[in-house]
């Protein structure tokens, strides 16, 4: 099993009415759950671990994340609210208004013992629950235990907007990403929370620790990888005509670890040891989910019969016949 650990939200979207006017469209969205659901549609068994309220909201984001397959019997169900985020787009990029005080997402604590890690091959984390203390020292118990014989994918996925203590937030992303086997981050994300472009420099200090595997994305302009033993690959973003960007980052990561279960290289020691062409089908699966989302509003991810031949020849003979691998 695969699990995605943060937030689950309901992105108010733009939109036209019949009329011409200008509306907001209530779609199910989160960072952490989109990635669950971006995995769990292409055919892996996942997991989501987090808070979901019992609101209508938190109802309309139960039943997509199970139509799309993902599990919840990690989830927390409590009556505090759930986060709203209204999106407006400015020169082509989403910009978020969040609204996430003492909400079902903020409440969720981790329960030592409640999950069987050595049943799991990977667990992703990062994105809105990181920004206040409690989320984020509650994702780092769950990581601390899971990463004895678990991989831990992070991606931080700012939101300069919730964050009150930069320096602070800053020390608590380096501090997840020192325990993250796989880390991806997008270019804008990087000058946040490092300044200026120096990708090979942070990849160089992650990987002489326990990083396998340091991703940055570019949007358009594709992505860079950097491994500890394949080396450093750069893939190019498919061209596409755009809809809407939300969701891509997130549909990249779904589809790369997708990838990386797919060909048995997700756990642990097997992710060290994937050799350049493993890691440059990966990379460039995990572009062509992105470029399906931005085909379409709002964040969905693609399942797999979505996708052409060229991307399903990417993966393993037997994935796109149906039967994932990994385990």
């Amino acid at each position: 099993m695969l699990l995605s650990c943060g937030d689950a939200l309901i992105d108010f979207v733009p939109a036209k009415s019949a009329d011409g006017r200008d509306a907001l469209v209530p779609m199910v969205g989160g960072s952490c759950l989109n990635i669950a659901i971006g995995m769990a549609r292409l055919g892996a068994s996942v997991g989501f671990v987090g808070g979901i309220s019992t609101d209508l909201f938190g109802r309309m984001i139960a039943g997509h994340a199970q139509a799309s397959g993902v599990d919840l019997s990690q989830a927390t169900r409590s009556p505090q609210p759930t986060t709203l985020a209204f999106v407006r787009h400015v020169d082509g990029d989403a910009q978020y208004a969040f609204y996430d005080k003492e909400t079902a997402s903020r409440h969720w604590a981790y329960r030592p013992g409640s999950i069987d890690f050595a049943t799991v091959d990977a667990v992703h984390i990062g994105s809105t629950t990181l920004v206040d203390e409690h989320g984020w020292s509650q994702t780092l118990a769950l990581v601390e235990d899971a990463s004895r014989t678990t991989t831990i994918s992070f991606d931080p996925n700012c939101r300069p907007g919730l964050v009150k203590d930069k320096a602070d937030y800053v020390r608590r992303m380096d501090r997840l990403a020192e325990h993250a086997d796989v880390v991806r981050v997008s270019d804008a994300d990087f000058d946040y929370l490092h300044g200026g472009s120096d990708y090979s420099g942070r990849a160089k200090a992650l990987l002489s620790a326990r990083t396998s595997l340091f991703v940055i994305t570019r949007g358009s302009g594709g992505a860079q990888a950097w491994h500890s033993h394949a080396g450093s690959v750069t893939v190019s973003s498919p061209p596409v005509d755009v809809v809407d960007t939300i969701g891509a980052g997130d549909s990249f990561q779904a589809g790369l670890l997708f990838a990386l279960y797919s060909m048995a290289c997700v756990r642990p020691e097997p992710l060290r040891l994937m050799n350049t062409d493993q890691l440059r089908r990966a990379l460039e699966f995990a572009a062509d989910c992105a470029a399906q989302t931005c085909r379409r509003p709002g964040a969905d991810p693609p399942r797999l019969h979505e996708l052409d031949r060229a991307s399903l020849r990417r993966l393993p003979a037997t994935t796109a016949t149906g039967r994932a691998g990994g385990h």
